[in-house]
Formats: C-alpha cells, sequence, structure tokens
C-alpha cells in the first residue's frame, strides 16, 4: 500500500454543508406546511361557515399531529435509521398537501392536516437529531442554525406563495386554475418541496451513531472520515462507542431520573420546548394576515405585511447562524428573551388600545403603527435567538444513549404548547382582548430569561460525547 493509499480520506467541509441542507429541507416543509393555512384561513372559514372554535380546531390540528409525529420519531430513528425516516416523511407531506388541497369538508381538511402534522412532527425530531450527529463540535452550532433557516425560509415561501396566488385569483375564494379556488392551490403547492425533500433524503449517509449502534463500523468510519471532518476517524469512532455505555437500545426507562421521575437535563429540554412557543411566534405566523386585515389593512397590504415579517425572520436566522457559534447559546438566549419582551410589551401596549373585538378590533394612530413596529421587534429577536438555538441545543445537550428519544419528547412537548396557544388564540381575542394575550406572551419571554440564566447548560464548542453536562451552568 502507498503512502497516499495508507492516510485517512481527506474531510470535506462541503460534505458535511451539502447533507446537513438535505436533512435541514424536512425544516423548510416544517414551516411550509405550518404556515401556508395563513392565506388560506379565511377563505377556509367562509367556505365551510366555521366558527372561530371550529377554525381554531382546523387551523390546529396539524399541530396535534406534529405532536404524535415527534413522540414516534425518535423510536423509529433508532429501529429503522435516520434516513428511512426522512423519507417516511416526505411521503405524508405529499399526501397530506394533496389532500388537504383537494378537500370536500372541514373534516376532511382536518383528517389530511393532521396527517401533515405527523410529517412535521417527524422531520422536527430526525433534522436536529441528524445534523448534530453528522456536524463537527466547532459547526454544529452554524450547521444546525441551517434547520431554522430552512424553518423561516418555508414560513416565508408559504406566505409568498399565498400572496401571488391571492393576487393572481383576485382573492382566495375566486376560482384559478383547473376550476380550483386559489386557497386549494396554496395547499397544493407543498408537493413540490415534498418531493425534492423524499430525493434529497435518499441521497445522504446514515448517521454514524446509528450505522454503529447496528454493528456497520465501516460504513460508521467511511462518514465520520468523509463527511464529519475527523482528521483520526478510529479515534472518533472509539469516542461515540464509548458514548452509548452498553449495547441495548435506549428505551424510556433511560429518561428516568431524580427530578420529578425525569432525568434534570431531560427538563431542561422540555422548558426550552416549552418557552419557545408560550412566547406567542405562531400565533403571529398563523393569523398574521387577518390580525393585521382587523387593525385596518387592506387584503392585500395585510398579505404582503405578513410576508415582509417573515422575510424578517429568514435575514434574522443569519444572525444566529453568523454568532452562535462565536457568541454561544446562552448569550443568544438571554439577549432574544429581553428583546422579545420589549417588542411583545410594545405590542401589548398597543392593542389595549383598541376598540371591538376578536379579529374585528380597531387600532387608531399612532397605535396601529406601535402594534406593527412592536411585532416585528419580536419577531426580529425570536428569529435571531430562540427560533434556531432552542434546536440546536436539542439537538446537542442530550448524551447519545438517549438522544433520539430526549428529543422526540422535548419535540412533542413545544407541538403541544404550540396547539394550545394555537387553538386559544382565536376564542380569547373574542374574549380578553389581544392586549391581554399579548402582555401574557410577554410574561412568559420574561419568565424565559430567567430560565436560561439559571438552567441552561452552555455546550458551545463540545463534542456530543463530551458527557460533563451540566443542568446548571
Amino acid at each position: 500500500m502507498s503512502p497516499t493509499e495508507a492516510q485517512p480520506p481527506k474531510p470535506q467541509r462541503g460534505k458535511v454543508i451539502g447533507v446537513t441542507i438535505a436533512a435541514a429541507i424536512g425544516g423548510l416543509l416544517f414551516g411550509f406546511d405550518t404556515a401556508v393555512i395563513n392565506g388560506a384561513v379565511s377563505a377556509i372559514e367562509q367556505e365551510f361557515e366555521l366558527s372561530p372554535g371550529a377554525l381554531g380546531i382546523t387551523v390546529a390540528i396539524t399541530l396535534l399531529g406534529c405532536a404524535v409525529g415527534a413522540w414516534f420519531a425518535g423510536q423509529l430513528a433508532d429501529v429503522w435509521g435516520r434516513k428511512k425516516v426522512m423519507v417516511l416523511a416526505a411521503a405524508f407531506f405529499v399526501a397530506s398537501s394533496l389532500g388537504s388541497g383537494l378537500a370536500v369538508s372541514e373534516w376532511d381538511l382536518a383528517a389530511w392536516r393532521l396527517l401533515g402534522g405527523l410529517a412535521i412532527g417527524i422531520a422536527s425530531v430526525i433534522a436536529p437529531a441528524y445534523i448534530g450527529e453528522v456536524a463537527p463540535a466547532r459547526l454544529r452550532g452554524s450547521l444546525g442554525s441551517l434547520q431554522q433557516l430552512a424553518i423561516t425560509t418555508g414560513i416565508f415561501a408559504a406566505l409568498l406563495s399565498d400572496a401571488y396566488l391571492a393576487a393572481a385569483a383576485g382573492n382566495p375564494l375566486a376560482e384559478l386554475w383547473l376550476g380550483l379556488p386559489a386557497w386549494r392551490w396554496m395547499l397544493l403547492v407543498g408537493v413540490i418541496p415534498a418531493v425534492v425533500y423524499g430525493v434529497l433524503a435518499l441521497s445522504i449517509p446514515e448517521s454514524p451513531q446509528f450505522l454503529l449502534r447496528n454493528g456497520r463500523v465501516d460504513e460508521a468510519r467511511d462518514v465520520v472520515a468523509r463527511v464529519t471532518g475527523s482528521s483520526n476517524p478510529d479515534e472518533r469512532i472509539n469516542e461515540i462507542r464509548d458514548s452509548f455505555d452498553e449495547e441495548r437500545r435506549a428505551s424510556y426507562r433511560d429518561l428516568r431520573g431524580p427530578m420529578l421521575g425525569l432525568q434534570p437535563i431531560l427538563w431542561v429540554g422540555i422548558g426550552l420546548a416549552a418557552f419557545q412557543q408560550l412566547v406567542g411566534i405562531n400565533a403571529i405566523f398563523y393569523y398574521s394576515t387577518v390580525l393585521w386585515q382587523s387593525v385596518g389593512f387592506s387584503t392585500s397590504d395585510a398579505f404582503l405585511t405578513s410576508v415582509i415579517t417573515a422575510a424578517i425572520n429568514v435575514a434574522m436566522t443569519f444572525v444566529a447562524i453568523l454568532f452562535v457559534d462565536k457568541v454561544g447559546r446562552r448569550k443568544l438566549l438571554l439577549s432574544g428573551s429581553a428583546g422579545m419582551f420589549a417588542g411583545l410589551v410594545a405590542t401589548a401596549i398597543a392593542f389595549s388600545q383598541s376598540t371591538g373585538s376578536g379579529v374585528n378590533v380597531e387600532l387608531g394612530a399612532p397605535w396601529g403603527a406601535v402594534a406593527l413596529v412592536g411585532a416585528n421587534l419580536f419577531v426580529v429577536f425570536f428569529a435571531a435567538t430562540w427560533g434556531p438555538v432552542m434546536w440546536v441545543a436539542l439537538g446537542e445537550i442530550f448524551p447519545n444513549k438517549m438522544r433520539s428519544l430526549a428529543l422526540g419528547l422535548a419535540a412533542m412537548v413545544n407541538w403541544i404548547f404550540n396547539f394550545i396557544v394555537t387553538i386559544l388564540f382565536p376564542p380569547l381575542s373574542e374574549s380578553i382582548g389581544l392586549g391581554y394575550i399579548y402582555a401574557g406572551f410577554a410574561f412568559f419571554a420574561l419568565l424565559s430569561f430567567w430560565f436560561v440564566k439559571v438552567a441552561f447548560p452552555e455546550r458551545t464548542g463540545k463534542e456530543l460525547e463530551d458527557r460533563q453536562e451540566q443542568v446548571r451552568p
């Protein structure tokens, strides 16, 4: 064997970025499928004659599927592998987009959106788990943030698509192509990125942790050398093996611990997942078009404002990508909590000056502008911090032994709180008013600052196999 042949394969930085992007396309579908309903909400409400409560269920039913999908994703990933589960999610995405766009009743629509939720829940777990396992420590924060960049891009693409289709037809209820109204095409468009995701999922390598767990040592060594960029693949393989503790597959008993029946680090993940939703981000993205119409914007201006908000969401995610590995997860989360609190307080004050109730509120000058600035300030800080950093953290704070299961549980909690916020938003808007709702979101932003300060462990720059996890910093 020549000296050249004896050397390990040369690490390829572009390779790890490429497979990360492929895995993160699941995040694009995650964002697209959750936000695409935004432009169709009013049309669905009118076509199926839905009450506010029924409308909330139709919008939020996807999130129940997300919770179920997230719960089972970790188990499936440990049995089937990360790649196969990604392909399953892609197939669910395709079926859901077709079924939702062609639904004949509200219950039919709800059933297909529930299936889409299963796909989103699966993707929300698999992408950060896979990226965390293939990315080298020095790049893991930035690469992990690509998941959130894909989510925000999916939200932006959904709202842009909604705005284009609504403009092309004249309004969401107007007929567009093939005798179908624009709102149905808004949902059908999701088939395209779903097919792309399935094709890309088939092209990426399996994660080294799964390969080693299943005795495929040579394949794992090749992935470590060619994808993760390790200069000493054999040493890295041994580190991963040692981190498993034992050969049996992880089970939910591994999550048990002394703090209310769970491991302390699991409570940290659950807390992060809950606070990311309790600050109210999805109340803005799911109902933004209706919300801005209610404060005096025309239909076209409301769509445009929602698209601008989504564009801000995408742009600010680049801040996290640039700084998450330099500044650290903890500092970004703390600054995010403070900024979100300020934006939400401004929005709450603005809506406290409104007249009317529910989606029929009116804001006089200057409170409409204050609400718009406050809401977008909130989006800026969320997108640069809590949006991406929560998923980065969930992909890295858990030990190898329990990562898939723990991430699945934390993601399920995230979707449950997403569901709670989404389904309660319309009726609470009617009963207590938007001022109190945004004040509640501000309160949770303040609590999130305290939680990170007290409980969050900094993992920046550490390998996943470093077992020095501390519940307190």
